[in-house]
């Protein structure tokens, strides 16, 4: 008897939970919207950038929109509603409003904030609720070596920025144009970015034996003001190329000491850095000749990629420069896409479509998005661009997206 007893109380919890998954799945195809949570850098140090995010993310839903929302199984068309607040730059806030956007306002699915910080702290959250996370302005490995399964990042590693510039380097040297060995100076921010950045740089050294010397290698703080000690050192190491892994902030306050001290090489390049608007007016002239590997140039020739630069421009009449607002963009278009094959709300489904999803025509160099299954992050080539006088940029590589010729050694003043 309790034997019997025993198999009808299992038989009727298993009943519950068939009960329960097709509650969910009925629930999840029936949904008359999608509710996106998002916590941005809209006020505090990145600021700018946030604002950026912000018209990238809502551009994308605009499109998705205006042609009904995003088609599920059962013929169903559902539009997009995105729940945003300013997470103030603050990796504490980022944390607590996401935990908000989940549990209060019981949000779908989630799509990033901006900067490394920001992500690798907000990250946390969506993971520990099984809640389908991309985002678009964190590049740095750290955030996706964790073993995390529902976080997904766009941004191609900062390793593969600073090898893909080491690349134009060997280039530059078979070519005459820089010596042989190359003796490189490096610098880079003491964090994870900033390691990932000197990791890309050894890499390419290893695999190139004879091509390349290093002959400075030194981190400095993120919050540095006084960047002279670290460029005294630059200046003693008598390097042909300088390279510095750096933020916005710390680009800006560095190259204005580098050209108050007058130092020079035959290349640099501060990263990701250079190619801003607010780089030329804080710098002026003294941003010419700049390198920098972006993920996003609005000089790519595809024309999805110009399509977007045409559709920015109409809707807030300026001209794009940043790649901010063109990896905000593609970042929610992926998600869109994601759920779009899931077919329904359902969470796993659409973690699963985006393990296996290869985004294209992508607005990117290469044209083509795709994670990394063990990771979670993109992969696909930096556009390396050149910052020339006048305020023209360039594109210098790779070939098939190059509009001008880089200008290698730099001109002495």
């Amino acid at each position: 008897m309790r034997r019997t007893t025993g198999i009808c109380k299992m038989g009727f919890m298993l009943s519950l939970v068939a009960v329960f998954c097709m509650v969910s799945v009925s629930a999840a195809l029936a949904a008359d919207v999608v509710k996106v949570g998002c916590c941005l850098t809209l006020t505090g140090k990145y600021a700018k950038a946030g604002k950026f995010f912000k018209r990238g993310y809502e551009m994308a839903i605009e499109e998705v929109n205006a042609k009904g929302g995003i088609q599920l199984k059962n013929g169903k068309k559902v539009k997009v509603k995105l729940i945003m607040y300013d997470d103030k730059s603050d990796p504490t806030t980022a944390v607590n409003l996401s935990e908000h956007l989940i549990t209060v306002d019981k949000v779908n699915v989630m799509l990033g904030s901006y900067s490394t910080s920001q992500v690798n702290a907000q990250s946390v959250v969506p993971e520990k609720y099984g809640v389908p996370y991309v985002n678009g302005g964190g590049a740095s490995s750290f955030i996706y070596s964790r073993g995390f399964k529902w976080i997904f990042g766009t941004l191609a590693s900062i390793s593969e920025l600073s090898y893909t510039e080491m690349t134009l380097l060997k280039e530059l040297i078979d070519k005459g144009k820089l010596p042989k060995p190359c003796k490189i100076a490096l610098s880079w921010e003491n964090n994870a970015h900033g390691k990932d950045f000197e990791a890309g740089v050894k890499k390419a050294m290893k695999e190139h034996p004879g091509y390349f010397k290093l002959v400075l290698d030194e981190p400095f703080q993120k919050n540095t003001k006084n960047y002279a000690p670290l460029l005294i050192k630059v200046k003693s190491a008598n390097a042909d190329v300088y390279l510095s892994d750096c933020h916005f902030p710390q680009f800006s306050a560095q190259h204005k000491q580098y050209s108050e001290m007058g130092l020079y090489h035959k290349f640099v390049s501060y990263g990701a850095r250079g190619p801003e608007s607010n780089a030329r007016k804080s710098l002026g002239d003294a941003v010419n000749y700049l390198v920098a590997a972006q993920w996003w140039t609005p000089l790519l020739p595809y024309p999805q990629s110009k399509a977007f630069a045409k559709m920015y421009k109409e809707k807030y009449k300026e001209d794009i420069s940043e790649w901010y607002p063109a990896l905000a963009y593609e970042t929610a278009r992926i998600l869109f896409k994601a759920i779009e094959i899931a077919g329904s709300l359902d969470r796993k489904a659409i973690r699963n479509a985006l393990e296996n999803m290869e985004f294209k025509p992508a607005i990117v160099a290469g044209q083509v998005i795709k994670f990394n299954k063990k990771t979670h992050q993109a992969t696909y080539p930096y556009v390396i661009v050149q910052n020339m006088p006048g305020g023209k940029i360039v594109a210098v590589y790779p070939k098939n997206a190059a509009t001008g010729e880089i200008v290698c050694p730099i001109p002495k003043k």
